[in-house]
């Protein structure tokens, strides 16, 4: 909450120096209010998927776990149900308790579309958020800081407070293989210019692209990751 308020309280400052019009003011606030709800949507999500393992490996029932009858890809997908869930609350709170700090207009927004993208684009996170959540299997004393630097690079890149197109031109290349990029960039379509599900195609398709690959590829690489795990005994290592 206190992250959203002073990350959004630039652009009262933006407007009260001068240094964008009246009018360019409520954008201005809606740009990055969304940026600091959709980055704390997207922490949470990536939080619950790496720090589980390692909440597990702290109560010393990872194994367990790990040991239970059930596949893999539904254990990873109802924690991934879960923390997109939780997500979901935890900013709708967020906004809700932000909301009447600013004067924002919504009255052009489009929330179907805004919706679209939100799901559409959360398949991909979880992907990534699956993905974070080897490292702390893998490496138990620094697994959890490497989860960090996965949410830091994202958070780079991704144009949650600035434009992509600020960013030196090789890290506008890397932001095009983020799912958050255009997460981002729908949400803000949506929200700020009203734009229509058939005019965000083109963003919903990317976001489902997103999901095709990476939900696939980040299971079958935390099945490797578990074997390996298994098979040298770090699972009984507490981080």
């Amino acid at each position: 909450m206190v992250n959203t308020l002073s990350i959004t309280f630039i652009a009262n400052e933006a407007g009260r120096s001068g240094a964008v019009s009246h009018r360019e003011l409520s954008r201005l606030t809606m740009f990055l209010l969304i940026g600091t709800l959709v980055w704390a949507y997207l922490s949470a999500v990536l939080d619950d998927m790496s720090l589980t393992i390692m909440w597990e490996r702290w109560e010393g029932t990872i194994e367990h776990t790990l040991m239970a009858p059930v596949p893999r890809t539904v254990h990873l997908l109802g924690m991934s149900a879960f923390g997109v869930l939780h997500a979901l609350v935890r900013t709708s709170m967020i906004m809700a308790c932000a909301l009447p700090f600013f004067h924002v207009q919504l009255a052009g927004a489009d929330w179907p579309t805004a919706a679209a993208v939100v799901v559409m684009g959360s398949v991909g996170v979880v992907g990534l958020g699956i993905l974070a959540g080897v490292l702390p299997l893998l490496y138990p004393e620094r697994g959890e800081q490497m989860s960090f630097m996965v949410q830091a690079l994202v958070l780079l890149v991704s144009g949650v407070y600035y434009r992509v197109d600020v960013l030196p031109g090789w890290l506008q290349a890397a932001s095009r293989l983020s799912p958050a990029t255009y997460l981002l960039r729908g949400i803000r379509d949506a929200l700020i210019s009203g734009r229509s599900i058939s005019q965000e195609a083109g963003v919903i398709a990317t976001l489902a692209f997103f999901g095709a690959v990476l939900v696939p590829a980040s299971l079958a690489t935390f099945a490797i990751a578990e074997r390996w795990a298994k098979k040298t005994g770090r699972l009984k290592r507490q981080g």
